[in-house]
């Protein structure tokens, strides 16, 4: 079994016992975005839920999530975000480094995005799980083996979406769970908030991606 496929059979394992636990409990709710979080089974880590709308088309959201490098200037404590392989226009591979609050080491992860969108009801799709073994581990950053990212985007009208996002992760390493916690509920919150900022810009304005239908 090659490193890949391990690394899928794991997670596979790791969301059908993230996902059967206890109903979400709203944590914070500010400019629109709520974000909620529950217990997950056999883990010390709460996985986290955000439901908020925002003024874009299909298109223009989908577009923001795929500029990876832009993700440094909206995802939270993003310190770098690198393509590894481009797949499709609807899928890819990417590095990232994520900075946590000192004594705890950085972290970093390879995800593994695919798009989907429903023919019928225009729902996008977007799976994130990570993997952990794609690429050799770096010297004093502990790499992320069990994350499931996962957007479900729902348009309201062609200019108007509802999302919801969804992450369980175990970061790994010797880090303390109140301290990832606290982060987790603070994390989505800045993020979706700078998200919104960036959909303004114009460089996703006018988007229009021949896999999605508006």
């Amino acid at each position: 079994m090659n490193k890949v496929l391990l690394s899928i059979t794991c997670l596979i394992l790791f969301i059908s016992t993230a996902y059967a636990q206890e109903n979400w409990k709203l944590k914070t709710e500010d400019d629109g975005v709520k974000v909620y979080m529950r217990s997950v089974n056999n883990s010390n880590f709460k996985a986290v839920k955000v439901n908020c709308e925002v003024p874009a088309t299909a298109s223009q959201l989908v577009a923001l999530i795929m500029d990876i490098k832009n993700s440094v200037n909206w995802a939270y404590h993003t310190k770098s975000a690198t393509i590894l392989k481009q797949v499709s226009p609807a899928e890819l591979y990417y590095y990232s480094v994520v900075q946590v609050p000192w004594p705890v080491h950085n972290r970093d992860f390879i995800a593994h995005i695919t798009v989907k969108q429903n023919p019928q009801t225009k729902v996008i799709t977007i799976d994130a799980p990570c993997l952990g073994d794609y690429i050799p581990e770096k010297d004093a950053i502990i790499r992320v083996k069990q994350s499931v990212g996962k957007w479900i985007i729902t348009p309201i009208t062609k200019d108007k979406l509802s999302i919801e996002y969804t992450l369980a992760l175990d970061p790994g390493g010797d880090v303390p769970a109140w301290l990832i916690n606290l982060f987790a509920a603070e994390g989505p919150m800045q993020t979706f908030k700078n998200l919104k900022i960036q959909l303004q810009k114009p460089a996703y304005q006018h988007a229009e991606l021949p896999y999605i239908v508006d």
